[in-house]
């Protein structure tokens, strides 16, 4: 290809970057627009020399988007072939999948990105009035139409992009047996989705970097866009072993701290050195760097006077970008509720770098009270152990992060800066329209989807929600000993694989399909052809539960293959369990609300047929929750029945979830706690597990749940009925005579995004509001400390013992209790000595 000597991404040089007419094996993993070059570009990753190329577009593809509109009557717009950016019209035909029939549509081409949609109402977008697929990115569009897959390897072979993987004969034939066992038209998607999964993700060489600051005022948070104070401290530790310090110092020197290599210099020659470091890496890790780290090394060295071409750094509307490399920004990451539920169990709490690090590495940061105090060696340790826990983070398990990370990108076909900053509803959305541009379907706009398919038939109990949800019977209170759960394995990725449900099936256009409905709605779904998103999911399913998920398990093969199949089922898992959810919210571009609800009344009709089986064969059920029943006392023969009963009657399989030595139940749904046999406790929906409760509270519910760990038999609960009422006897002691400490009964809440950006005032962000106006600078991220007062909120900082409403937190430990002593029988009045409070409620049960 034809190499421009100096190209310009975002207006940076990157001369010597550019890939050569013919490369090895390299792995894609992102892409980009040069709007100096008016060409998009691919990043690829180059194992043996690690380091990072660009591959400039050599095809000649431009930007575009559709309009149903004949070209004839396009070309008599003159506002549009008059465009600045307007280059031609091509008539194109494309498959309209609601109306399940090919139509032609005009393709408006245009000369960059930003004439297609991006200059406000004079755009081509606005020109138009009704467009489609004008909102992708011009990147994404160049990653559909050339059938790209980030994070696969490719060769460069005389300046053509190849892919450089096949699945291996040895893995087809071990799949032979599953794939004989699907229908046949899973099977081709299925071995799709293997090839990307089974190709070997290659080991990435990166850098973290952390940053410090130092101000006149102590407890002021720096402002990264203002930059006013020094940086003192730059960290780096890398995948090839590196452990550097940058500090800054009036004298030039060397230490050694912690086996890393500490360096003094004046902060500008730090700032060129961290420049350094962030050209060189093919990936730069940071823990909230598009918000603090990168911002501020950018706008600090601007600040001092470097040229543009020195810094390496551009800031854009979503993320901080680097000259070469890639930034992933793992505070973004690990803040991904999928990613933090399905991947991690819902192990930490706050997304901050310490309860991250702390929950999965066992290791935070290190404390300190004023980082302007600090000694050299001091700020030196206390920097690198942040570089090192981001470091480590992705690095843990054999680089299980990173892996998971590129194996997502794979399956969504984003970029791995996008997958790892967006949420899950846009991985699914990327790989739908992938998939729409590679069969040559329209992609819809939510108005198409809503005029054709019409919204839910069904009510919703809940508040808010459009539709009738899951279903969950109510529990039967108290202690019911050996229970067994019972869960369906991917209820919902089940539901749209067996039902055939995807927007385009559901409510389809032919009178021969409209007998076929779901249960508990007049919702049919098509039998002429398969859906889409059943095709997607249901292969996924099929793997992730019949494949990946058993492989990860199997003692017989090598414990490395056992953790990157974890990985893998890892993966799929967080895929699978929002793929639901997404189009029965009006923010996602492929909004189908019969779709959603069909999706829900499969379920629930799953539960109710599970719930009646169980009885007939004689199961007491104490509980059932959208896709789990909880057995009382079953046998084991009772148990294979009921697994046999769904897989013949509901094609969905039934496995044994959990098994617990005992279960307390309240009269709440999604209340419980439960013991398993080895003593540890399960806890679901109680107060006291929320990751908000004060520390007084919260220990003193931890105490309890080791009390309740300590009950074996029905004849032991009598005794911890007696330390229960001890314990919360004593803490309502404590309380009522102020014996306590101020951070004993604060709550910690972190600011999810920059504090004037909240149109509504919860307390955290009261409390914070009050620090501002002393002149604390806070930003997303910051952990608010507040105690709760007669008047409302302070913060710890500006409040005293005298402040604190006892009242209140009295009320936090009955409604943190009431539930478990409840179901064990206590009441929460008689244990406290206090007087009844007489309502009408209470007057009309009796009470």
């Amino acid at each position: 290809m034809g190499k421009p000597s100096v190209v310009g991404v975002r207006g940076i040089e990157v001369k010597g970057r550019i890939a050569p007419e013919n490369m090895p094996t390299c792995y894609l993993l992102s892409a980009g627009y040069d709007g100096e070059a008016e060409k998009a570009f691919l990043r690829l990753y180059e194992p043996r020399e690690q380091r990072i190329y660009l591959w400039y577009d050599n095809t000649g593809h431009l930007p575009y988007c559709i309009s149903k509109k004949p070209k004839e009557e396009l070309e008599r717009i003159e506002e549009l072939v008059k465009h600045p950016g307007f280059l031609r019209l091509e008539e194109i035909k494309r498959y309209d999948a609601l109306r399940d029939e090919w139509i032609k549509v005009t393709k408006v081409v245009a000369s960059n990105p930003l004439a297609i949609g991006g200059q406000g109402k004079n755009d081509i977008r606005h020109i138009l009035g009704e467009s489609w697929e004008s909102h992708i990115r011009y990147y994404q569009n160049y990653i559909y139409d050339n059938a790209l897959i980030p994070g696969m390897p490719y060769r460069i072979v005389d300046g053509k992009l190849v892919e450089d993987y096949r699945l291996s004969e040895d893995v087809k034939h071990r799949l032979g047996e599953l794939l004989n066992e699907v229908e046949p038209e899973f099977r081709e998607k299925m071995l799709e989705w293997v090839r990307l999964l089974e190709c070997p993700v290659p080991k990435i060489r990166r850098a973290a970097i952390d940053i410090e600051v130092g101000g006149a005022v102590a407890e002021r948070v720096p402002n990264p866009e203002k930059a006013e104070d020094p940086i003192i401290a730059v960290s780096i530790v890398s995948s090839d072993g590196v452990r550097r310090v940058l500090l800054r110092g009036e004298r030039r020197g060397r230490l050694e701290v912690d086996g890393a290599e500490v360096e003094l210099m004046p902060e500008e020659e730090l700032i060129r050195e961290a420049f350094k470091v962030l050209d060189d890496y093919p990936i730069i890790l940071t823990f909230n760097g598009d918000d603090f780290d990168l911002r501020y090394l950018r706008n600090r060295a601007k600040r001092l006077g470097f040229p543009r071409e020195a810094i390496p750094i551009s800031i854009g509307r979503r993320f901080a970008s680097l000259r070469y490399g890639l930034h992933i920004d793992l505070y973004r990451f690990f803040q991904n509720k999928s990613i933090q539920v399905y991947a991690f169990g819902d192990r930490y709490r706050e997304n901050t770098l310490d309860e991250v690090a702390s929950t999965i590495l066992g290791k935070g940061k290190i404390e300190v009270t004023e980082i302007s105090k600090l000694t050299e060696r001091e700020l030196a340790r206390y920097c690198l152990r942040d570089a090192e826990l981001t470091y480590e983070l992705t690095a843990f398990n054999d680089d299980l992060v990173m892996r998971l990370m590129v194996l997502l990108s794979r399956i969504s076909k984003m970029t791995l800066e996008d997958v790892t900053r967006q949420g899950v509803s846009r991985w699914i959305l990327t790989l739908l329209e992938y998939e729409h541009r590679r069969r040559g379907w329209l992609i819809p706009n939510v108005e198409d989807i809503i005029e054709v398919k019409g919204v839910t038939a069904t009510k919703a109990i809940i508040k808010g929600k459009k539709y009738l949800g899951a279903i969950v019977t109510a529990p039967k209170p108290g202690v019911h000993f050996d229970v067994t759960v019972l869960d369906f394995a991917s209820l919902y990725p089940s539901a749209i694989r067996n039902w055939n449900l995807s927007y385009e099936t559901i409510l389809c256009p032919h009178k021969e399909c409209r007998d076929n409905l779901i249960p508990g709605t007049p919702h049919w779904v098509c039998t002429k052809r398969r859906g889409m998103m059943s095709l997607i999911i249901g292969s996924l399913r099929d793997l992730r539960v019949r494949w990946y998920k058993p492989l990860s398990k199997n003692p017989e093969i090598p414990e490395e293959e056992r953790a990157y199949y974890n990985v893998v089922q890892s993966a799929l898992k967080v895929f699978l369990n929002a793929a639901y959810g997404v189009f029965g919210s009006e923010a996602f571009p492929l909004y189908c609300p019969p779709l959603a609800e069909s999706t829900a009344a499969i379920g629930r009709y799953a539960m109710v047929s599970a719930v009646e089986a169980a009885r007939k064969l004689g199961i007491e059920v104490v509980y059932g929750d959208t896709d789990s029943v909880f057995l009382e006392h079953p046998s084991k023969h009772q148990i294979e029945s009921l697994i046999k009963w769904a897989d013949e009657e509901l094609g969905i399989e039934l496995d044994v979830d959990k098994v617990y030595r005992y279960v307390i139940f309240s009269r709440r749904k999604k209340n419980y706690l439960g013991v398993y046999p080895d003593g540890s406790v399960d806890i679901k929906g109680l107060t006291g597990k929320k990751r908000h409760i004060p520390p007084l509270l919260k220990r003193a519910f931890q105490e309890l749940t080791r009390i309740l760990g300590r009950v074996e038999r029905p004849e032991d609960m009598e005794e911890a009925k007696e330390e229960i009422k001890k314990l919360v006897q004593s803490v309502y002691r404590r309380l009522r005579e102020r014996e306590f400490e101020l951070d004993e009964v604060a709550f910690r809440v972190m600011l999810g995004r920059k504090l004037k950006s909240y149109e509504t005032s919860p307390q955290h962000v009261k409390a914070a509001r009050m620090l501002q106006e002393k002149g604390v600078e806070l930003g997303a991220g910051d952990i608010i400390s507040y105690v709760v007062t007669r008047g409302g909120v302070k913060p710890v900082q500006l409040a005293s013992k005298r402040d604190v409403d006892v009242d209140k937190y009295i009320e936090y430990l009955e409604s943190m209790f009431e539930q478990l002593l409840e179901a064990l029988g206590i009441d929460f009045d008689e244990l406290v000595g206090r007087p009844r409070a007489t309502t009408l409620d209470s007057f009309l049960r009796g009470g």
